[in-house]
């Protein structure tokens, strides 16, 4: 399995409500080590860390993509990662589309979907988090 830890993973639909998915995603990962960034179009902070309004504010650019938002945000996320030349992508479960994943897949992106990163890493099980 892939280090993910070695990446730079931006986090898109981060939210300030610690309830949300978004959220409880990007604090636990802060938490594991991971080196991540999170994007929300407000801005603002979450554990310490800005929130950055786009993808193309964080640089050098992130190596991963990870979706956490409705699927039509994610198929406008695809055009800005085929902008920036970014390859990789994870759909949290409920943000992909077959849209996505098709437009992704045309524009050369690795896709990952139907798959929660968090269970697949090890962090979060199963049946704690209802995926």
């Amino acid at each position: 399995m892939e280090d993910y830890k070695l990446k730079k993973i931006a986090v898109i639909g981060v939210s300030q409500n610690s309830k949300k998915y978004g959220y409880k995603i990007f604090s636990d990962l802060l938490k594991a080590g991971f080196n991540v960034f999170g994007i929300n179009p407000k801005g603002g902070e979450v554990e310490g860390k800005k929130l950055f309004s786009s993808i193309k504010e964080i640089n050098p650019l992130p190596d991963m993509i990870l979706t956490v938002v409705p699927p039509v945000i994610t198929e406008k996320v695809i055009e800005e990662m085929n902008l920036l030349g970014i390859k990789r992508l994870w759909m949290q479960p409920g943000s992909e589309s077959d849209t996505a994943i098709s437009k992704a897949k045309e524009y050369g992106i690795l896709v990952t979907s139907k798959k929660c990163f968090m269970v697949a890493n090890g962090l979060w099980k199963e049946e704690l988090k209802g995926f």
